[in-house]
């Protein structure tokens, strides 16, 4: 069995210690695992207690780098997962996607939610765009259209007709023809589907 010769505080971050064992520098870890596993100096430490203590500090590792990454701005489950899973095994990141889940620190939910709100009541985006960028941060399918599902057909319309009569504005063509097909590119850019463009330029045209 191993003996603890030192435990030194590291110079550049006071919040880990270097562990020492039989003169050799073995691992550096918090300095919570110090006072957690009741280790110092001349204390012995076997395998399964080193096993732990490595187990333990990678998970405060994991935890403390994925609130880091979250902490500026909300993050799918996914994209979470891809930011540990070089560094760190399923297990570790399993432990803590759950524990950030338990605290609503991630929520697919409620985040794939905002997306679409704010998609569709300010950047004025149709469903196609809005999809595409749930898929893009990470969202699953299913999710993606269940909150697809519950945006309403109506606002969405409005908002493809403010988009068109935005464009028309800055259209410097009297084709009908070019006029059209000018409109039908731009809102199908911004997301929208074949029925609801169709309708919006309709309405800006008087047809």
């Amino acid at each position: 069995m191993a003996r603890v010769t030192s435990i030194e505080f590291q110079k550049k971050n006071k919040d880990r210690v270097n562990l020492y064992v039989d003169g050799t520098y073995l691992m550096s870890m918090y300095a919570e695992m110090v006072y957690k596993y009741n280790i110092s100096v001349n204390s012995e430490i076997d395998q399964e207690k080193l096993t732990q203590i490595i187990k333990a500090d990678d998970y405060e590792k994991a935890k403390n780098k994925a609130l880091n990454y979250i902490s500026r701005v909300e993050k799918s489950e996914k994209k979470v997962k891809e930011k540990l899973q070089d560094e760190f095994d399923h297990e570790i990141i399993d432990m803590v996607m759950d524990f950030l889940k338990e605290y609503s620190f991630v929520d697919d939910d409620r985040f794939a939610g905002r997306i679409a709100n704010n998609s569709l009541r300010f950047k004025r985006l149709g469903k196609n765009r809005i999809k595409q960028d749930l898929y893009m941060k990470g969202i699953d399918r299913d999710m993606i259209e269940r909150t697809i599902s519950n945006i309403d057909g109506d606002e969405e319309l409005e908002n493809a007709v403010y988009l068109a009569e935005k464009r028309l504005a800055k259209i410097k063509s009297d084709d009908k023809r070019v006029v059209r097909t000018k409109l039908y590119q731009h809102l199908s850019y911004k997301g929208f589907g074949y029925d609801t463009i169709n309708s919006a330029i309709r309405r800006v045209l008087d047809e």
